[in-house]
């Protein structure tokens, strides 16, 4: 038997069966399924014999639908027209663990160039994976735009998931290859916010926003190597996110670019007889939005060093109680 699904609305189609049998026949009756609103129609005929069985698989039958009935209703044309598909893609990383001993180089001239290494990355979840997932969709942009790819962020309401980051960088210039040490990253947690990627209005490149709400429960500065915490420098208890007028958190996402009512971009551009990367982000945008750029907070609960007698040198908090990205224009060159 096919039973039918609810519907989006709560809804389900009703359906009605019924067991006919006719004594002047000589054959059994065949049980029959019935639309609402229409009517039955009598199909071929076995022995009567077959009574007793056909009954008790109409008992059955009843059985097996008749928990369902009470909740069954007809699917109305305003319901059935609210009824949409999904687009987009769903993905979770839960479980999600990383280790390598690649290298990637930046060369800005030949002979000096700055790299990392064994990058180590891992994520700690909740009870239940793929309950709170990452989403890829691309939407509609402002009238007149073209459209936007969107990646959302989990909204990691209860903050269960957790990111763990590490990697080695160094420098090598002028025949001398230096080693700088390692970078951690301790109980990174994203809270909603996500990217925007689209099509700039006047240049060749990729526009993109950017929203970022986020705890760090502590970024190491290693000297020494990840193992080795004497002489590193620490910042815990960093936390960054949209603030309002006052300076104080609005546990929102701070909104760095917007596609729309101030883009972010990234091309290339010619200066001084050769191409350039171009990261930028353009003033706010009044057509598209306020005219005035979201306002964001920076707040570090400690700053401290270990020296390397073992003992701690601590510096206190650090707190900017309101930032605005106006402008902002980066370009890389040899």
């Amino acid at each position: 038997m096919e039973r039918h699904p609810h519907l989006p609305d709560g809804s389900a189609r009703r359906h009605e069966w019924r067991a006919e049998y006719r004594p002047d026949c000589r054959e059994e009756p065949r049980i029959m399924r019935r639309s609402a609103g229409q009517h039955l129609e009598h199909g071929d005929y076995r022995p009567a014999r077959w009574l007793p069985v056909m009954a008790l698989c109409a008992l059955v039958l009843a059985a097996l639908v008749a928990f369902d009935v009470a909740a069954m209703e007809p699917l109305n044309d305003k319901a059935l027209s609210a009824v949409r598909g999904g687009d987009g893609v769903s993905f979770d990383l839960s479980g999600f663990r990383m280790d390598g001993d690649a290298r990637v180089t930046y060369t800005a001239q030949p002979g000096r160039s700055m790299y990392s290494e064994y990058l180590s990355a891992s994520r700690s979840d909740s009870a239940q994976p793929f309950a709170d997932p990452y989403r890829i969709d691309i939407v509609n942009g402002a009238p007149g735009l073209a459209d936007v790819i969107r990646l959302d962020m989990p909204r990691n309401v209860d903050g269960a998931q957790k990111w763990q980051f590490a990697y080695d960088w160094g420098v090598s210039a002028d025949g001398i290859d230096s080693y700088g040490g390692a970078v951690l990253l301790k109980d990174l947690v994203l809270y909603g916010g996500g990217w925007q990627f689209s099509t700039p209005r006047t240049r060749d490149g990729v526009a993109f926003g950017a929203a970022v709400r986020m705890d760090i429960g502590q970024l190491a500065l290693r000297a020494n190597g990840r193992n080795e915490a004497q002489g590193q420098m620490a910042m815990d208890g960093i936390r960054i996110g949209a603030v309002d007028n006052a300076g104080s958190f609005t546990g929102q996402p701070w909104v760095i670019a917007d596609v729309a009512a101030q883009p972010g971009s990234i091309d290339a551009v010619a200066q001084n007889g050769g191409p350039r990367l171009h990261i930028g982000i353009a003033w706010p945008d009044a057509q598209y939005g306020s005219g005035q750029a979201p306002q964001g907070g920076i707040q570090i609960d400690k700053i401290s060093f270990t020296n390397p007698g073992g003992g701690v040198t601590d510096f206190g908090s650090s707190r900017i109680g309101s930032v605005q990205i106006q402008y902002l224009d980066i370009k890389f060159r040899p």
